[in-house]
């Protein structure tokens, strides 16, 4: 008889993600085929370690980012959901090192931006002063991503936000706080009742 603890087979939050990213488009979200086939293990030279991909300061303006771009309210933000290390984790696990390189680069492009628009840096800013930079920078790779649909790697934020959607919502806190989490599906009802403000179902992986 088998041995059931070797046969048992464990999702992992990456193949949550993987599949979660198939469903929504996965090439589209983080940029070709870094999240479909840039999370199998690499045949070529190692991976960089954290250490040297990603500062503990890279990964905590991560986190700040991202809680800017999905603040707390009602429910938890994304700092909350560890959002801003799991991202750093992608990166150096999923991208490429061309992606790698111009992710890095973005966060000093974002620093930059930051300096220029309030005269601080990104970990300084106010609030609001975080918040408009963050517009202005998702208007800015917006209209860039529409002149240049096959962009790759694709602009900076686009990353930074496509991956922080990606990594809250499918956290513990995205799943089962900002949406409705179901563990055994029931039976498919196409009819369910909806009422304006309520949460949507989380997806099965």
């Amino acid at each position: 008889m088998p041995n059931a603890s070797s046969d048992l087979l464990l999702l992992t939050r990456r193949d949550a993600i993987l599949k979660v990213g198939a469903l929504l488009g996965g090439t589209a979200l983080v940029g070709q085929s870094a999240l479909l086939a840039g999370c199998a293990p690499a045949a070529a030279a190692p991976r960089p370690s954290g250490a040297e991909l990603l500062s503990p300061a890279d990964v905590a303006l991560l986190d700040e980012v991202a809680d800017t771009i999905l603040p707390a309210t009602s429910t938890p933000g994304a700092k909350a959901a560890g959002v801003g290390p799991f991202m750093a984790v992608m990166v150096r696990d999923a991208y490429d090192p061309r992606e790698q390189r111009a992710f890095v680069r973005g966060i000093r492009a974002l620093e930059r931006a930051c300096m220029k628009m309030h005269g601080v840096g990104f970990m300084s800013a106010a609030p609001a002063q975080r918040l408009a930079l963050v517009v202005e920078l998702d208007r800015e790779q917006f209209d860039a991503m529409r002149r240049r649909p096959n962009m790759t790697p694709p602009h900076y934020f686009r990353m930074m936000k496509d991956f922080a959607l990606l990594v809250y919502f499918t956290s513990e806190i995205g799943y089962t706080v900002a949406m409705r989490y179901t563990e055994v599906p029931g039976r498919f009802d196409p009819c369910v009742p909806y009422t304006p403000g309520d949460k949507a179902w989380a997806p099965h992986a």
